[in-house]
């Protein structure tokens, strides 16, 4: 696909999500940092973030003219099977309409969940739940793999599929909570690559946080970073300020303030809006893992 590149962006941030239940999700951290090299800077919410305040700060809060990549998963596997919910017949068509679905059947679920969702009779085939609960549609082993995943592997990273809801590595859940955010935010903010990105304003992604570690310098496997040392040492690898003060900083925030100073330095780069793989039909049902090639 060719690809506009959007060089208008004046601020740049990145969003921890987290799928977890409860009115308040700890996981979630939201960085920002300004055009240049200045200092990322967390956005603090006293009692917490959740999902509905993220969903709010995405839509009212953020600053016009913001790239802002969401560490989660925007779409389920789609081209492997021709189908995101293969013998299904109310399987999505697109993306759009599977954010809808998923926002539709737990709309009741409290705090963006999509536990009703996660549950129903059948979309449950296609996942691995908590249990030892694995559908006769999941695939088995890690579970199937969107286009942009497989691409991920063969770049040396560890991606897990989005069908899998069961261990600390998995990122189903989040995705799934984050589809819902996506469907409610429909018309307000453009989203890469479903929508072509714009040549003014603000423009969500996915983001992959392993993937702007490893750019700074952290070993593959160790991406993880719990001190604000090793943060800033991972900061200034990337030509980026470091963030002032020292000792521990949870892995959450950290993730976040690392990759909101990526986004800043990479985005420019033409081949990351325009990746091989990524044809109209995989940006109209799978999307792309920003940063992905």
């Amino acid at each position: 696909m060719v690809a506009i590149v959007p060089d208008h962006f004046q601020h740049y941030a990145a969003i921890d999500w987290s799928g977890a239940v409860g009115p308040v999700q700890r996981g979630i951290a939201v960085a920002i940092c300004a055009r240049g090299r200045c200092a990322p800077e967390l956005i603090k919410r006293p009692g917490g973030w959740s999902r509905s305040a993220a969903l709010d700060w995405l839509r009212d809060g953020m600053p016009d003219g913001t790239l802002v990549g969401l560490d989660l998963g925007l779409s389920l596997p789609f081209v492997d099977r021709g189908a995101f919910f293969p013998g299904w017949a109310d399987s999505p068509a697109d993306a759009r309409a599977l954010w809808a679905l998923v926002d539709l059947i737990s709309a009741d679920d409290p705090h963006l969940a999509a536990s009703t969702f996660v549950d129903h009779p059948e979309a449950s085939r296609h996942f691995r739940r908590h249990g030892g609960r694995e559908g006769d549609q999941y695939g088995g082993g890690r579970g199937r793999l969107r286009t942009s995943e497989v691409e991920q592997r063969l770049q040396g990273l560890n991606p897990y599929s989005n069908l899998n809801l069961v261990g600390a590595a998995q990122v189903g859940k989040s995705s799934l909570t984050g589809m819902r955010v996506m469907h409610q935010l429909a018309g307000k903010l453009p989203i890469w690559p479903f929508d072509p990105a714009p040549a003014q304003g603000s423009l969500i992604v996915e983001i992959y946080t392993s993937l702007a570690a490893i750019a700074a310098g952290r070993a593959k496997g160790r991406t993880k970073m719990t001190s604000i040392e090793t943060l800033n040492i991972a900061l200034e690898r990337i030509g980026s300020t470091p963030v002032t003060g020292s000792g521990a900083i949870d892995d959450h925030s950290a993730d976040a303030l690392l990759t909101a100073a990526w986004l800043r330095t990479y985005a420019p780069r033409p081949e990351l809006w325009s990746p091989a793989g990524l044809t109209a039909d995989i940006a109209r049902t799978e999307g792309w893992t920003f940063g992905i090639t």
